[in-house]
């Protein structure tokens, strides 16, 4: 009787767990709760967690199949992700900031789509600090990764100076808006970088006609530059280039000997954006590492309601 009792509590417990098992494999193991094994004090699996001695089941590639449209688009991919990078300086040190990051393939006529969980396991897989001749490995890297042909990288951070102020010294830092763009097509890759450089101008007209002072305003000078990786001007020397042809450059930190200063500094050295944008261009025509580039000029005009704004673009190889 004892035996008989036995057997079927035995054969009772192997129906129960046959069917936590069928129950498990038939849910594919997503469970909203965590189960917990009735003949065991052991958690069997919890909450969005598989078991890891059932094999992964087979999952379709959906992106990767036929279009028949027939329709290439230009570029799909991701924007708008934060990323913390490390950037390395011109002087070789690393400086640690956040970027801004684009990036986007150009996608074939007969493909449905593209795979946009590779852009972040791209930026997730870079540990080196990132440069401009490093910008290129990254693009070969996504366009192997997602097997394209044509893709680009656009990558914006705030990129800090430490400046000095010009009569007391006091150290400051003066933040620029950077951003690098990649593109490769076949292999071959070019990059531009463009770098926001706010400074003061004064108006020449104001201060002729004036019989003292002169309207002046905050101003942005908007550098983009392209040349070889090798010889790639930095971002120092674009910011440089920038405050040189202003009517005065800015600090984080101003004595009032320094206010002094800058303020008769911007006096003795009027611009107009159509000066400010002419004396930049001089400068890079003349810079044979800068294949390409464009100037943006805009003052914020402090005796308007609105800014004045002056463009050129030049390609140097075209010549």
């Amino acid at each position: 009787m004892r035996v008989t009792r036995y057997k079927a509590a035995s054969f009772a417990t192997c129906w129960a767990r046959y069917f936590v098992i069928r129950y498990a494999i038939f849910t594919h193991l997503w469970s909203p709760a965590i189960l917990i094994d009735p003949f065991s004090d052991k958690t069997a699996y919890s909450m969005n967690q598989r078991d890891p001695l059932l094999p992964m089941p087979a999952m379709p590639d959906v992106q990767s199949s036929f279009d028949a449209r027939h329709i290439a688009i230009d570029r799909v991919g991701i924007r708008g992700i934060r990323h913390p990078i490390k950037l390395q300086s011109a002087s070789g040190d690393v400086m640690h900031t956040v970027a801004t990051f684009s990036m986007a393939v150009r996608l074939a006529h007969d493909v449905k789509g593209t795979h946009m969980s590779r852009f972040v396991e791209i930026l997730e897989s870079q540990h080196e600090a990132y440069s401009v001749s490093m910008l290129g490995g990254l693009l070969t890297r996504m366009a192997e990764r997602l097997n394209v042909a044509e893709g680009q990288i656009e990558m914006t951070f705030p990129y800090f100076i430490e400046k000095t102020a010009p009569v007391s010294a006091v150290k400051s830092l003066m933040d620029y808006e950077v951003t690098l763009t990649g593109h490769i097509k076949h292999g071959a890759t070019h990059i531009m970088t463009r770098v926001v450089v706010p400074v003061t101008s004064l108006c020449p007209c104001s201060k002729e006609i004036s019989a003292y002072g002169a309207h002046n305003q905050r101003s942005h000078i908007t550098i983009t530059v392209q040349g070889s990786h090798t010889m790639a001007m930095t971002v120092e020397e674009i910011v440089r280039v920038a405050e040189d042809q202003a009517s005065s450059e800015l600090y984080g930190i101003l004595k009032r000997p320094d206010e002094k200063f800058v303020t008769e500094r911007a006096y003795d050295n009027p611009k107009f954006v159509e000066d400010l944008i002419r004396d930049v261009a001089a400068v890079l025509d003349a810079d044979s590492r800068v294949e390409a580039y464009k100037i943006e000029t805009e003052n914020f005009e402090s005796i308007h309601n609105h800014s004045a704004y002056a463009v050129i673009e030049r390609d140097k190889t075209s010549r």
